[in-house]
């Protein structure tokens, strides 16, 4: 066999496939619009590469040579992988394909939204796996996500990285809250709280989710010259409303977090007397799953349960 070029082209391979099942050459040009002497051309040069006739008269035609035979499967597989590359990719059967799904996401986000999107993953696709990741400053969520550990993140922070793909999920108007019955409470009205009231009140603070990242609350604080005084800081943000029924403690949050609270603890809301920008929510996920079709699939998902969420 003589040795092969550098460059294979793969029209080449197809013309090999053609011929070996039209075992006819003025077929084959018809079928690839192209002039007879081409195709002859080819044929040729496939000899010179195959060391073999490929295609021989038999008493009907041309028939493919045994070595030419034992070919034609090769080539259709290099075709049709060849093909896998550059065709558009098919939408993810979520009904009957299986796949795992690995979130991350903070345990401060509504209490309804994780569980509606469990819902709607098993409802939609229920043959996947979905595996969630808590978060806090000992993970480091943006190395898992490009290192394929995790598939997308639901956050909240300021400054996302940019290097991240990031689409808007809903907003939360921040609010805060304590015990209903604490002396503040009772004498103050749910509108009537005052900055100095606000800043000297003992706050429960949650733990950073990343290293050196203070949250929406004390960023805007601390860029508006304030400091409010934290005196719990925790690691579990859907214990802190719980906390609120037994002590003195303000919980500064989103009120949509809230509202399934008020309606099962004895806690008051009021509103913040600082203009605090809503807490934004957004799923962020690395350039290496942006073009799958179960990754889109999956961001489809997670932004209809949003949807549905402020549609209440």
């Amino acid at each position: 066999m003589a040795q092969l070029p550098d460059h294979l082209d793969i029209h080449l391979i197809r013309i090999l496939y053609l011929l070996l099942c039209e075992k006819n050459v003025s077929r084959v040009a018809l079928k690839l619009d192209q002039p007879q002497p081409s195709i002859s051309a080819s044929l040729r040069k496939l000899r010179e590469l195959t060391g073999d006739p490929l295609l021989v008269r038999g008493g009907r035609g041309m028939v493919p040579t045994q070595h030419g035979e034992s070919l034609k499967k090769p080539a259709k597989r290099i075709l049709d992988e060849v093909s896998q590359l550059f065709l558009h990719k098919t939408p993810f059967a979520s009904m009957d394909e299986s796949r795992v799904f690995r979130i991350g996401a903070p345990d401060y986000l509504d209490i309804q939204f994780l569980p509606n999107i469990v819902a709607r993953l098993r409802r939609e696709s229920p043959k996947s796996r979905i595996v969630i990741h808590s978060l806090g400053a000992e993970v480091d969520s943006i190395r898992m996500l490009s290192d394929g550990d995790l598939d997308l993140l639901i956050a909240n922070w300021d400054a996302p990285p940019e290097h991240l793909h990031l689409s808007p999920l809903f907003e939360d108007p921040i609010v805060c809250a304590m015990r209903a019955d604490s002396p503040y409470a009772k004498r103050t009205g749910a509108d009537d709280m005052t900055l100095d009231d606000y800043l000297s009140l003992p706050h429960v603070a949650p733990s950073p989710t990343l290293s050196g990242y203070y949250g929406v609350i004390d960023t805007y604080l601390q860029q508006h010259g304030h400091e409010r005084n934290v005196v719990v800081e925790s690691a579990y943000f859907g214990l802190m409303p719980h906390m609120l029924t037994q002590t003195d403690l303000v919980l500064t949050t989103g009120r949509q977090y809230l509202r399934f609270f008020e309606r099962n603890l004895p806690i008051k809301t009021f509103s913040v007397p600082l203009r605090f920008p809503p807490m934004r929510f957004y799923q962020l996920w690395h350039e290496r799953v942006h073009a799958a079709p179960e990754h889109k699939w999956l961001r489809d998902q997670i932004t209809q349960a949003a949807q549905a969420l402020t549609a209440k």
